[in-house]
């Protein structure tokens, strides 16, 4: 089954009395789904169903002008097709302002969160590269110069060092103040950054366990840092490898990843088995009941590729 690494994760959150597995699949509906996020949505139901859990959809679309209109629908009627239900209600992070509001009021009552007036070029003039782009210097961390208008809100990393264990990905640490910098919570125009408002969305749904792409490995140290100043428990975490294409670009809306075709589910759903170092299943071509049975039978999340990429595969 795939319980064994849940013992070997060096969580404070996995005790003798963990509680029930609760996972998450958290697309943003910016396109329909793809490959990449197909990989990310088999890797997380498979690893829930495998632990006996509950698997979650959550749609993160924080960022109105990203979303493409009736991308969630499409999404949820996609899954749907290929037999993957989720449990609870739909989440839509749209909704959940006034949480994120209530998060980031705490961290400001604490003095962890200031104003910053600084552009993106100015960070980029005066930065040094980091693991995600220019690492901000806290310009603005002893307030505003007169004048200055407050374009974000960020929090305080002072002497940050924070690591974790992943299932897949090994050992992870950074120093968020000499790699990241302090980083945005919430910008001038409005959205709430990612970063809060997962970290409010996780916890308020007690998502115990993460499965999700590898391009947010190094999100994840932010997110721990925002769980401990809220006082929130650490969700274990798995990063599955990124698809990409055959110039080494993650599938996206942007480098033009092609919609699945559901009209012959087993086929795409073991094209992702595979993708992430399963066997794959030989069933009818429709029926997604019989190929989940056996696929949450056969998992094994040791057996996923231990990089951060593979190449996508040629779809049926």
């Amino acid at each position: 089954m795939g319980v064994d690494w849940h013992s070997s994760m060096a969580s404070s959150s996995t005790t003798a009395a963990s509680p029930a597995y609760r996972g998450r699949f958290a697309p943003s509906p910016t396109g329909p789904l793809h490959f990449g996020s197909l990989v990310t949505a088999v890797g997380s139901y498979l690893d829930a169903k495998a632990n006996r859990g509950t698997w979650l959809v959550r749609m993160e679309d924080l960022d109105p002008p990203r979303n493409m209109p009736g991308a969630a629908e499409a999404i949820l009627q996609a899954l749907e097709a290929l037999g993957m239900m989720w449990d609870e209600t739909v989440v839509y992070q749209s909704k959940r302002g006034d949480a994120y509001a209530a998060a980031l009021a705490k961290l400001k009552k604490r003095k962890l969160v200031y104003p910053c007036a600084c552009s993106r070029r100015e960070i980029s003039d005066s930065a040094v590269s980091g693991i995600d782009g220019p690492v901000y210097t806290g310009t603005c961390r002893k307030g505003l110069l007169s004048g200055r208008a407050t374009r974000a809100e960020r929090v305080l990393t002072e002497g940050a060092l924070i690591e974790f264990k992943d299932a897949i990905q090994g050992k992870v640490a950074h120093n968020l103040e000499r790699q990241i910098g302090d980083f945005v919570l919430k910008r001038a125009d409005g959205p709430y950054a990612y970063q809060l408002a997962v970290v409010v969305d996780d916890a308020a749904q007690g998502i115990t366990d993460v499965v999700r792409g590898a391009d947010l490995l190094d999100s994840t140290l932010r997110q721990i840092y925002l769980q401990q100043l809220l006082g929130f428990a650490t969700p274990r975490y798995a990063h599955l490898p990124v698809a990409v294409n055959v110039v080494g670009e993650k599938l996206s809306k942007q480098t033009l990843a092609a919609p699945i075709d559901t009209s012959n589910p087993v086929a795409m759903l073991n094209a992702a088995l595979v993708f992430l170092g399963q066997d794959s299943i030989d069933c009818a071509p429709q029926d997604t009941a019989a190929f989940w049975k056996r696929a949450i039978a056969g998992w094994r999340l040791a057996r996923v590729p231990r990089t951060r990429a593979e190449h996508a595969p040629a779809l049926p």
